[in-house]
Protein backbone atom coordinates (compact mmCIF):
# COMPACT_ATOMS: atom_id res chain seq x y z
CA UNK A 1 0.00 0.00 0.00
CA UNK A 2 1.35 3.45 -0.99
CA UNK A 3 1.62 5.98 1.84
CA UNK A 4 -0.50 8.30 -0.48
CA UNK A 5 -3.29 5.70 -0.47
CA UNK A 6 -3.04 4.73 3.12
CA UNK A 7 -3.61 8.74 3.59
CA UNK A 8 -5.79 8.77 0.92
CA UNK A 9 -8.21 5.84 2.51
CA UNK A 10 -7.66 7.42 6.06
CA UNK A 11 -8.81 10.58 4.85
CA UNK A 12 -11.69 9.65 3.65
CA UNK A 13 -12.87 7.33 6.87
CA UNK A 14 -12.33 10.16 9.26
CA UNK A 15 -14.76 12.14 6.69
CA UNK A 16 -17.05 9.46 7.94
CA UNK A 17 -16.58 9.81 11.55
CA UNK A 18 -17.01 13.24 11.03
CA UNK A 19 -19.90 13.62 9.38
CA UNK A 20 -21.66 10.81 12.00
CA UNK A 21 -20.45 12.74 15.02
CA UNK A 22 -21.80 15.98 13.56
CA UNK A 23 -24.84 14.66 12.38
CA UNK A 24 -23.74 16.33 8.87
CA UNK A 25 -25.22 14.10 5.59
CA UNK A 26 -23.62 16.16 3.32
CA UNK A 27 -20.61 15.38 4.49
CA UNK A 28 -21.25 11.42 4.81
CA UNK A 29 -22.52 11.76 1.22
CA UNK A 30 -19.16 12.88 -0.10
CA UNK A 31 -17.53 9.95 0.61
CA UNK A 32 -20.20 7.70 -0.15
CA UNK A 33 -20.61 6.71 -3.47
CA UNK A 34 -24.34 6.82 -5.00
CA UNK A 35 -24.41 3.17 -5.34
CA UNK A 36 -23.68 2.27 -1.82
CA UNK A 37 -25.70 0.82 0.61
CA UNK A 38 -25.69 -0.13 4.54
CA UNK A 39 -25.94 -3.55 5.58
CA UNK A 40 -27.11 -4.93 8.75
CA UNK A 41 -28.67 -7.75 10.86
CA UNK A 42 -31.41 -7.30 13.73
CA UNK A 43 -33.30 -9.84 15.42
CA UNK A 44 -32.37 -12.56 12.54
CA UNK A 45 -33.27 -10.16 9.53
CA UNK A 46 -30.90 -9.13 7.21
CA UNK A 47 -31.62 -5.07 6.36
CA UNK A 48 -30.58 -3.30 3.36
CA UNK A 49 -30.81 0.29 3.40
CA UNK A 50 -29.83 2.49 0.32
CA UNK A 51 -27.50 5.45 0.78
CA UNK A 52 -30.75 7.86 0.12
CA UNK A 53 -32.50 6.02 3.33
CA UNK A 54 -29.70 6.41 5.37
CA UNK A 55 -28.83 10.28 4.71
CA UNK A 56 -32.51 10.84 5.43
CA UNK A 57 -32.95 9.38 8.76
CA UNK A 58 -29.30 11.20 9.12
CA UNK A 59 -30.59 14.81 8.88
CA UNK A 60 -34.28 13.97 10.47
CA UNK A 61 -32.10 12.35 13.91
CA UNK A 62 -30.80 14.74 16.79
CA UNK A 63 -26.78 15.60 16.04
CA UNK A 64 -24.72 13.80 18.47
CA UNK A 65 -22.40 16.62 18.88
CA UNK A 66 -25.60 19.10 19.11
CA UNK A 67 -26.84 16.85 22.14
CA UNK A 68 -22.89 16.90 23.74
CA UNK A 69 -22.72 12.78 23.16
CA UNK A 70 -19.00 11.86 24.04
CA UNK A 71 -17.02 11.00 20.68
CA UNK A 72 -15.24 7.64 20.47
CA UNK A 73 -14.05 6.44 17.27
CA UNK A 74 -11.13 4.92 15.84
CA UNK A 75 -9.76 3.30 12.92
CA UNK A 76 -8.94 -0.23 13.96
CA UNK A 77 -7.94 -1.78 10.97
CA UNK A 78 -7.15 -0.90 7.12
CA UNK A 79 -6.74 -3.53 4.68
CA UNK A 80 -5.85 -2.61 1.15
CA UNK A 81 -5.77 -5.81 -1.53
CA UNK A 82 -5.31 -4.10 -4.38
CA UNK A 83 -4.98 -1.08 -5.45
CA UNK A 84 -8.44 -0.04 -5.91
CA UNK A 85 -9.80 -2.34 -2.60
CA UNK A 86 -9.53 -1.65 0.98
CA UNK A 87 -11.54 -2.77 3.85
CA UNK A 88 -11.60 -0.38 6.60
CA UNK A 89 -12.80 -1.47 10.46
CA UNK A 90 -13.88 1.09 12.39
CA UNK A 91 -15.11 1.50 16.24
CA UNK A 92 -17.65 4.72 17.09
CA UNK A 93 -20.61 5.35 19.32
CA UNK A 94 -23.44 7.68 19.35
CA UNK A 95 -24.89 6.76 22.85
CA UNK A 96 -26.55 4.27 23.48
CA UNK A 97 -25.44 2.64 20.51
CA UNK A 98 -22.01 1.01 19.92
CA UNK A 99 -20.91 0.50 16.28
CA UNK A 100 -18.34 -1.83 14.48
CA UNK A 101 -18.57 -0.84 11.00
CA UNK A 102 -16.82 -2.37 7.87
CA UNK A 103 -16.47 -0.35 5.24
CA UNK A 104 -15.49 -1.52 1.48
CA UNK A 105 -13.98 0.97 -0.19
CA UNK A 106 -13.00 1.48 -3.79
CA UNK A 107 -10.76 3.64 -5.81
CA UNK A 108 -13.09 5.14 -8.65
CA UNK A 109 -11.44 7.74 -10.62
CA UNK A 110 -8.79 8.41 -8.31
CA UNK A 111 -10.78 8.94 -5.62
CA UNK A 112 -11.63 6.76 -2.59
CA UNK A 113 -15.41 5.96 -1.85
CA UNK A 114 -17.58 3.55 0.54
CA UNK A 115 -19.07 0.85 -1.85
CA UNK A 116 -20.80 -0.36 1.02
CA UNK A 117 -20.91 -0.11 4.54
CA UNK A 118 -21.68 -3.47 7.24
CA UNK A 119 -22.40 -3.06 10.59
CA UNK A 120 -23.01 -4.27 14.06
CA UNK A 121 -24.78 -2.29 16.96
CA UNK A 122 -24.44 -3.29 20.54
CA UNK A 123 -27.25 -1.34 23.05
CA UNK A 124 -25.67 -0.12 26.54
CA UNK A 125 -28.08 1.83 28.90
Amino acid sequence: MSSDDRNAIEQTVQTYLDGLYEGDADKLGSVFHDTSALTYEQDGKLTVLTRAQWLQWVRERPKPKDKGLPRDDVILLVDQAGPTTALVKVKCQIPPRFFTDYLSLLKVNGRWVVAQKVFATVVKP
